[in-house]
């Protein structure tokens, strides 16, 4: 813990300084405390222990409980919340904005200077290692800061220069009490399964592996640093109010380009997660087409659309009100549920089922997020069990869907637009085989 300690003590903490401490009750974020707690009485700062009740599993009061008396035994301020609405969309993330939300209420409502949370070496080496595979921009590779500054605090993560081992050898040393999560150990998940099988061998190779990977975070930083004047010039000189100028834009080589539409992203979206390098390739080539009407969609419900020499980023439903000006077009983004206007019902389901009323995906065939829309001129879907295409007007006249209807039945798309799904009528190529392998299942009602 020296490498700990050494940075804490960089801060000079000023007595009657507030520091809020995101607390689990797991071993990592204990041993975080009970480091604070400890130089509590060399600093004479102030504790607040920042909880939050997921309520997703059992344990989850019972830890909450168990918080909040250990810090009445040592008399630090305990603030907790429960998240009790329904989360839609990526559970991890929505929490993630949920739990930092939280955690700025009370830096404002302490007037604290820091906040404090216990990401450590490892949670650094499996982030790095899952966006790397996955894709991300120069600063999502970065993953995990070891300082952030925000306006008013900063957000300090000291435990990144220790290890998962250390921490259990200092809670053990030290017999501090906490609580155990027992999906930690489920290979269900995506980071536990890099946490058990790659972490292992790096660690074989290098035990301080990851004080590497923390340095290559901090050399990233301070080329995201060293790129932000250039970045911040481009980015003003070609982008304005959602719109983004083609012929300036275009001007700057392509590494400028690629991060001007990461430093956009970042002004669109508050969660980056479900962006990665594809999404960047994907508007460099459509402006590259510049074709006046063309349209891009991109997760979020977000849209990008050219306008002659204009390409402009709309929130989906204010496309879906201009479209609804000229036509009866429609496009939805296809999350966990959707009804459409005219009745038909799409439903996300857990059990495999035939017939082609049911869809069954691997995200990984496809890009994600789907669509529901009205087919278009042109529109194909790649048949599953068959080569070749088949043109979905083509599909309609077979299956004698009235002229009526064709123009308003909805198809299923991914976000290259491609067609994955015609429902109640065909299935493409994207469609895993009974069910195998498959993370996402919608059912047709």
């Amino acid at each position: 813990m020296d490498l700990v300690y050494n940075f804490l003590n960089k801060f000079n903490f000023n007595q009657g300084t507030s520091i809020v401490v995101g607390v689990s009750a797991g071993e990592d974020s204990m041993c975080l405390l009970n480091v604070l707690m400890g130089l509590e009485q060399k600093y004479y700062f102030k504790i607040i222990i920042a909880h939050i009740n997921h309520k997703k599993r059992v344990e989850s009061d019972e830890e909450e409980h168990f918080l909040k008396l250990y810090a009445t035994q040592h008399h630090i301020i305990f603030e907790s919340m429960s998240i009790t609405d329904k989360i839609n969309g990526n559970f991890e993330a929505e929490t993630r904005k949920i739990r930092y939300q939280f955690y700025e209420n009370l830096v404002n409502k302490y007037q604290a200077s820091y906040l404090m949370t216990a990401h450590h070496g490892d949670d650094l080496i499996e982030t790095i290692l899952m966006r790397l595979v996955r894709g991300s921009s120069l600063k999502g590779y970065q993953a995990i800061s070891l300082i952030t500054k925000k306006e008013n605090y900063l957000i300090l993560r000291p435990l990144l220069y220790v290890t998962k081992e250390d921490i259990r050898k200092y809670i053990k040393e030290k017999n501090i009490p906490y609580r155990v999560d027992v999906t930690n150990f489920s290979s269900d998940y995506t980071r536990n399964r890099y946490r058990m099988n790659i972490l292992p061998f790096l660690k074989k190779e290098n035990k301080n592996v990851h004080l590497k990977f923390l340095k290559f975070s901090n050399k990233l930083e301070e080329v995201n640093t060293y790129l932000n004047k250039d970045i911040d010039k481009a980015y003003q000189e070609c982008y304005h109010d959602n719109s983004l100028d083609i012929n300036i834009f275009l001007k700057n080589d392509l590494f400028l380009q690629r991060l001007v539409i990461e430093n956009i992203f970042q002004e669109l979206y508050v969660d980056l997660t479900r962006l990665t390098d594809k999404h960047i390739d994907l508007v460099l080539k459509f402006l590259l087409k510049r074709k006046t009407g063309s349209k891009l969609s991109l997760p979020g419900n977000k849209i990008l659309v050219i306008n002659y020499n204009q390409a402009i980023f709309l929130n989906q439903q204010v496309e879906n009100i201009i479209d609804s000006n000229q036509s009866n077009n429609y496009y939805f983004e296809l999350v966990d549920g959707l009804v459409l206007p005219n009745g038909m019902k799409f439903i996300k389901i857990d059990n495999v089922e035939n017939g082609n009323d049911t869809l069954h995906l691997d995200s990984k065939d496809i890009l994600m997020p789907l669509y529901v829309r009205n087919r278009k001129a042109g529109d194909f879907i790649e048949l599953k069990g068959i080569s070749g295409k088949k043109k979905v007007k083509d599909i309609f006249i077979d299956k004698k869907i009235s002229k009526e209807k064709r123009d308003m039945y909805p198809i299923i798309v991914d976000s290259l637009d491609r067609v994955v799904w015609i429902p109640k009528l065909k299935k493409s190529k994207y469609d895993v085989q009974n069910g195998k392998n498959c993370d996402i299942i919608f059912k047709c009602l």
